[in-house]
């Protein structure tokens, strides 16, 4: 049924303009059954913001910050509940103890390159304790996450500046749908292609929305709603243009964040976080060790936000036998918004070569021509 659905869709898509690189849904790739919110993306979800700062210096400096801001208040004061959950712990997580062992989120979220981790969350610390109501605050746990865009990117070179960082959270919005080469998925591959950033969601049948965004920079081998296109594209090595190119193997990282304004605690977030990577596995991630697989999750419902003073915290959850819906939207949206970040990325040349864009009309015609039986 789901090949089929695909099918139908793709059969009225005209070929793809590479100056107007689509989504996958644009493209005619319906992944899953379950209705998208109004973009499609992790701002659907009510009060969370999505800021990109793309850096492009000369002809070796491919990176970026991403910034993710659970709500538009001040998130040392009015915490949110998050959770972990590790599928493959090869990378630099920082904020990670402290958040397990009290469950919540008191900084946004910041995704960058791996030898930028610190320089980002210097910067965060910085930017956040300059804001009002901050004055007598004398410790603080910023988030902040990776992946290695080494072969785009000049990473010794640890281009990232505070401005930088400063730029992503104060141009946040809460209508953000960027995808592809941007921020922090600038310099970043997937499958021997360009990754980047993707976006989706989803809607419950009780109205609860799920969104992911991911920064795709992991290996295996590419499929695309079930079917193993990997295996039948050329091989992106050869489409490069360039002396050397990235190795499409398992190795590289994903990082993960998924929100939602289901009043969930942190370990029922824990739960919805493993069932993303349902979604990577979908894809043919083979979450190889070489690889950091990170997933985030948190609710910013109003009814389980912690409050800072509060002696008691009496938030009504959602039961657990009601969160079969989050846990299929969940994985439905990671998987798609892979796709989207490939999708969506213009091939880039950077410090040590080329790396080519997903071709996606080739991708549709494998789709399009792929038995009904199948």
């Amino acid at each position: 049924m789901r090949i089929l659905m695909v099918l139908a869709c793709v059969l009225a898509v005209a070929t793809v303009q590479a100056s107007e690189r689509p989504r996958a849904r644009e493209a005619g790739v319906v992944i899953g059954t379950m209705p998208t919110g109004q973009l499609n993306a992790i701002v659907d979800v009510p009060d969370v913001r999505v800021g990109h700062t793309t850096v492009v210096e000369g002809d070796s400096v491919r990176t970026g910050v991403t910034a993710i801001l659970p709500h538009g208040g001040n998130l040392y004061a009015e915490r949110v509940p998050a959770a972990l959950f590790v599928a493959n712990g090869y990378g630099k997580l920082l904020g990670v103890t402290q958040l397990r062992e009290l469950g919540e989120l008191e900084t946004p979220i910041l995704l960058t390159c791996t030898l930028c981790v610190w320089k980002a969350a210097d910067a965060l610390v910085e930017w956040q304790l300059s804001q009002p109501g901050m004055e007598r605050v004398r410790s603080l746990n910023a988030v902040v996450g990776e992946t290695n865009d080494g072969f785009l990117n000049d990473i010794r070179s640890r281009p990232l500046r505070a401005e930088h960082v400063r730029a992503a959270l104060e141009s946040a919005s809460s209508t953000n749908v960027e995808e592809g080469a941007i921020g922090a998925g600038t310099g970043t591959v997937a499958f021997g292609w360009k990754g980047g950033i993707g976006t989706s969601s989803r809607v419950t049948p009780d109205g609860h929305v799920v969104g992911v965004l991911v920064q795709s920079n992991f290996g295996g081998s590419l499929v695309v709603a079930g079917v193993p296109v990997g295996r039948e594209l050329p091989d992106p090595a050869t489409l490069a243009d360039s002396v050397e190119a990235p190795v499409p193997d398992g190795d590289g990282s994903i990082m993960i964040v998924v929100a939602t304004d289901a009043p969930l605690g942190p370990r029922q977030l824990e739960r919805l976080a493993l069932r993303a990577t349902v979604g990577l596995a979908r894809t043919g991630s083979s979450m190889s060790n070489g690889s950091g697989d990170y997933v985030i999750a948190f609710s910013n419902a109003e009814s389980v936000r912690r409050h800072q003073g509060d002696s008691v915290h009496q938030a009504p959850m959602l039961d657990n036998d009601a969160m079969d819906a989050l846990f299929v939207g969940v994985a439905e949206a990671t998987e798609e918004a892979i796709l989207d970040s490939m999708f969506k990325a213009e091939g880039m040349r950077g410090n040590r070569g080329a790396v080519p864009a997903l071709p996606v009309d080739e991708v549709v015609r494998l789709l399009r021509d792929r038995p009904s039986s199948d």
